[in-house]
């Protein structure tokens, strides 16, 4: 090895400036050694921590691969052969893990501890013995300092004594540290290359060790197990480019299709629609209300399961119950400016959903099945048959119009429609009923009028008189001044669904069959649209009212009203019959029917009130009685209804009062 410099212990006593400048690169370099043994003390650690950190890894690697077998896979548990191999894994990684654990601590031993001892031991008696050998340079020098002022005129024997006694004592322990110093600068040559080499070498015998020990573990009986494994990952590649194959052509097919598929509303003139579907699913947006006035629309995924409308949130495990669809009803409705939406309404006539489906196409099929759902065609055997022969019997029952000006009833040219509402008005034929029941009741072929339509001389007629329309739809207090001295007068929210004229009107039976084939007629030709109205009970007459303008629509005279009743099942479904002269001397029959929202059964009480107080006024006597008999205002004017006012029903009407409650 070269020669190494070195501090002459001769020279210290003197303290030459030369001596000091070798002094000062021996410190140089001793500075540079300290620095770079915290470099890598720094790196060996982290040397030291890598291993340490594989040994954690690995035992949690075979913690891993033997909590395989216990997992809950959703798809089910892997194949055995699978789970023996990891199991064989574990085993390894187990063994490695105490050779990684035992590698770390050689590592610790051999390594990382030389290098901090010669940090803590040597580099620190440095830096102490330098800071020794500067104090006592500085006492050296004050020392000297004192000496050099002494007088030499005054001469004190005593005092120069002392100060020569501090000056050689300062130049004692001077030389002392000094000899110290340089002897541990000297030796430093020595030992930074014992603890550059000796960290080493530990490090290269924990590595060799453990390959050694890890050859032993991973012997030639492995190779085997190895090759098979990498067999079974070969067989496995195998499958899954087979798999990936028959995907790509399959996700290639599912590429080509129309382009119908992917465009929601394509096909909005004539879609082809299936009226005969028992169960469907699909995502639909359903409206909730999040204030007063306020409302938000949610796009769920709708399904029906037996009698029921279930949704699933995205992401959700299982559905849940929405609607109750066993002899319910369903119509469109217009919504916020919204297209395709509908409303579900429960038996009970309480308000339901509304939902808007993407296209027309879809909006029809789920009406078509909420129809036949609410038919309770899923309990019988065949349920698709039954609903294929009930659409087909509707279609056969029923062709109606969408807009008809009163069937011929007028009884001179002047009840004849406006010119303008004849232009809308497409009458369609419809076909002769099914059941022979119908054809007694209703005329084959009687087309169905969907709205209102007056006549010019009737609009004129009931709007005449001098009275000023306020154009804002305000009503002055003399609108009806036939209401003032009506004994009752009664308001209702209602929306026409339609009229037909009728052969009899015996039996409420009529109204049962108008409400079948008006209720049909609009579920198969799409018409879903209705207004709403005010509908006036009085004494006197029915009065059918604009909400906005307060023109009357319609007007029925009591005593022309024959027959009347609410739906069996849904009772905000009601209906009347009215029977009119015409000027050949027979009598015009035509049913009109209704959807309110509240109980039909109140409408219909009204009517039959109506009809008794009309009865009673030929009889003072009676209609005091009668008076005496139902609650009126606070001013003695109206006749009171309240809930349970229908229970209390009697009078000369009162086998009408009995049929509506059915």
């Amino acid at each position: 090895m070269p020669a190494v410099d070195k501090l002459l212990l001769e020279e210290a006593l003197q303290d030459s400036p030369q001596t000091r400048s070798l002094l000062s690169v021996f410190e140089e370099d001793a500075g540079t050694l300290t620095v770079y043994t915290n470099q890598l003390l720094q790196a060996m650690q982290r040397v030291y921590g890598a291993q340490n950190e594989m040994c954690l890894a690995t035992r949690q690697l075979s913690k891993q691969l033997l909590a395989y077998e216990k997992q809950n896979f959703a798809l089910g548990k892997g194949d055995e052969e699978v789970i023996s191999t990891l199991h064989y894994f574990a085993k390894v990684v187990d063994e490695l893990n105490a050779l990684h654990t035992e590698l770390a601590k050689q590592l610790a031993d051999a390594m990382v501890l030389p290098v901090i001892q010669f940090r803590e031991k040597d580099l620190t008696e440095i830096s102490t013995l330098k800071d020794l050998f500067g104090l006592a340079s500085n006492d050296h020098d004050l020392a000297m300092a004192r000496y050099s002022r002494l007088s030499k005129k005054k001469e004190n024997e005593k005092a120069k004594a002392e100060v020569g006694k501090e000056v050689a004592a300062a130049r004692r322990k001077q030389h002392l540290s000094s000899l110290q110093y340089y002897c541990a600068l000297n030796a430093l040559q020595y030992r930074k290359r014992m603890a550059m080499l000796e960290p080493m070498i530990g490090f290269a015998h924990g590595q060799i060790s453990f390959f050694k020990k890890g050859a032993e573990v991973f012997s030639r009986s492995m190779d085997n197990f190895l090759s098979s494994g990498a067999d079974m990952v070969q067989s496995i590649q195998v499958e899954l480019e087979a798999e990936a194959e028959k995907m790509r052509m399959s996700q290639q097919e599912l590429l080509s299709v129309d382009e119908s598929v992917y465009t929601p509303d394509l096909d909005v003139a004539a879609p082809e629609i299936n009226r005969n579907l028992i169960q469907k699913a699909g995502y639909l947006n359903l409206r909730n209300k999040t204030g007063l006035v306020s409302t938000s629309w949610e796009r769920l995924y709708f399904f029906t399961q037996g009698g029921n409308l279930l949704c699933q949130p995205r992401g959700a495990v299982a559905g849940g119950l929405i609607q109750d669809l066993d002899n319910c009803s369903v119509m469109a409705v217009d919504c916020e400016d919204r297209r395709y939406c509908f409303q579900i309404t429960a038996p009970n006539g309480k308000s339901g959903i509304i939902l808007q489906a993407e296209s027309r196409k879809e909006n029809e099929e789920w009406i078509c099945t909420i129809n036949n759902i609410s038919r309770q065609i899923y309990l019988t055997e065949d349920p698709e048959a039954v609903a294929i022969r009930l659409n087909q019997t509707a279609l056969q029952a029923v062709t109606p119009i969408t807009s008809l000006g009163k069937k011929q009833e007028s009884s001179g040219p002047s009840q004849n429609p406006t010119n303008s509402e004849l232009e809308n008005d497409k009458t369609v034929p419809a076909a002769a009923a099914a059941a022979p029941e119908a054809e007694e009741l209703i005329a084959p072929g009687t087309p169905i009028q969907f709205d209102i339509v007056l006549p010019a001389t009737e609009f004129l007629d009931q709007n005449r008189g001098g009275r000023r329309t306020n154009p804002f739809g305000e009503s002055e207090d003399d609108t009806f001044p036939e209401a003032e001295d009506s004994l009752l007068q009664q308001m209702f929210v209602v929306r026409f669904l339609g009229s037909m004229a009728v052969k009899t009107d015996g039996s409420v039976e009529v109204i049962y069959e108008a409400m079948r084939q008006v209720l049909a007629a609009r579920a198969i030709h799409n018409i879903f649209r209705t207004t709403e109205s005010h509908l006036m009970v009085t004494s006197q007459a029915l009065r059918l009212i604009d909400p906005q303008t307060q023109v009357s629509r319609a007007n029925f005279e009591l005593t022309s009203v024959t027959q009347f009743t609410a739906h069996q099942e849904n009772k905000r479904l009601f209906g009347f019959v009215t029977r009119v002269p015409e000027s050949t001397g027979e009598d015009s029959l035509s049913t009109y029917i209704f959807e309110s929202n509240l109980d039909g059964e109140k409408i219909c009480y009204a009517i039959n009130l109506g009809k008794e107080i009309i009865e009673a006024q030929k009889d003072p006597e009676a209609l005091a009685r009668l008076m005496l008999s139902v609650p009126l205002t606070h001013d003695g004017k109206y006749v009171l209804l309240d809930d349970h006012a229908e229970d209390s029903a009697g009078g000369p009407s009162g086998s009408r009062g009995a049929e509506s409650e059915a």
